[in-house]
């Protein structure tokens, strides 16, 4: 598989990230119930502006979305990852780490001064990620959700972008 395009979402992509989102769903990095393989993936908190999609051999295999943390002008400097997903047939190829790098820039090019995320306690491999790309714990919500019988940490994790 060559480098993945990332490009922003358009609504023709909904069926392909609810197919992803679907299939990808896990209580390693989900808090949400399994979404249904027909529910929309657009609605009106979830537009398809909020986000970046990866695209390799034509055919979308990741998504990341991108916002605001809160509505408030005093926190309009940061920008928030607000779920990540690729396709399994592209894992281990670099799709999440593009996709990452290209949240920063975007962000970085619109007046963003900060990035931040948040990520369970137990999702070790995305934890290895985000620190490689820069990002450090900021905080940690013990035993914030109760997931599958086991109480997971909520870790905060950030990074500058100027």
């Amino acid at each position: 598989m060559s480098s993945p395009l990332i490009r922003s979402a358009r609504r023709t992509d909904e069926s392909a990230l609810a197919r992803i989102d679907h299939d990808t769903w896990s209580t390693l990095h989900a808090v949400q119930p399994r979404p249904e393989p027909d529910a929309p993936f657009f609605d009106e908190r979830h537009a398809p502006e909020q986000y970046l999609v990866a695209e390799a051999e034509g055919e979308v295999c990741g998504y990341l979305r991108l916002i605001p943390p809160t509505p408030l002008p005093a926190n309009d400097h940061v920008r928030q990852i607000q779920g990540i997903a690729v396709a399994e047939s592209a894992r281990g190829k670099g799709v999440a780490r593009a996709l990452i790098q290209a949240a920063c820039a975007w962000a970085a090019e619109r007046g963003a001064r900060r990035i931040t995320l948040r990520v369970l306690g137990h999702n070790a491999p995305a934890r290895r990620l985000y620190e490689s790309e820069g990002f450090e714990v900021e905080g940690v919500l013990p035993g914030e959700f109760l997931l599958a019988g086991q109480y997971v940490d909520d870790v905060l994790m950030g990074r500058p972008l100027v």
